[in-house]
């Protein structure tokens, strides 16, 4: 591969995992907007959604290629979900693995990046749980970034 090649692939690599974990963040903020009217989680997950934008590069779009994806297609355990829990998890695990993506695949051009995708993993992680155990604080891990 050359040179070029790997850095359009980097590049289609980073706006996927971008846009994979901003939707992810997304379901999850607006089962608890909508559905619990948790405005303390969902003001948790828009902020750190908002975070992502220092990553954005308009100049990456040039690389998505959404016609050649060879795994656009859905495969069952993506169409099932009986329960609002079950969207949420699936969400947290969505988003949770496109950070670590974004966080190996900055490794290669912007380490400042690399750790701010860290730091939002970890974040998930204490989000999914005060999800689930219904937690009243965050944790305080992406604060002031």
């Amino acid at each position: 591969m050359t040179k070029q090649g790997t850095t359009a692939g980097i590049e289609r690599l980073i706006d996927a995992n971008l846009n994979r974990l901003k939707e992810g963040i997304r379901v999850i903020e607006d089962v608890n907007r909508y559905i619990h009217d948790d405005a303390h989680m969902t003001s948790r997950l828009k902020e750190l959604r908002h975070q992502l934008q220092r990553a954005y590069d308009p100049a990456r779009l040039q690389h998505r290629d959404i016609e050649n994806d060879v795994q656009k297609e859905s495969i069952a355990s993506e169409l099932s979900r009986a329960t609002f829990d079950d969207l949420v998890v699936a969400n947290f695990s969505r988003a949770q693995e496109s950070a670590r993506v974004l966080e190996e695949s900055f490794k290669l051009i912007d380490l400042a990046l690399s750790e701010l995708f860290k730091l939002i993993r970890y974040e998930l992680y204490a989000l999914e749980k005060s999800y689930f155990h219904g937690l009243k604080g965050t944790s305080k891990i992406c604060q002031g970034l």
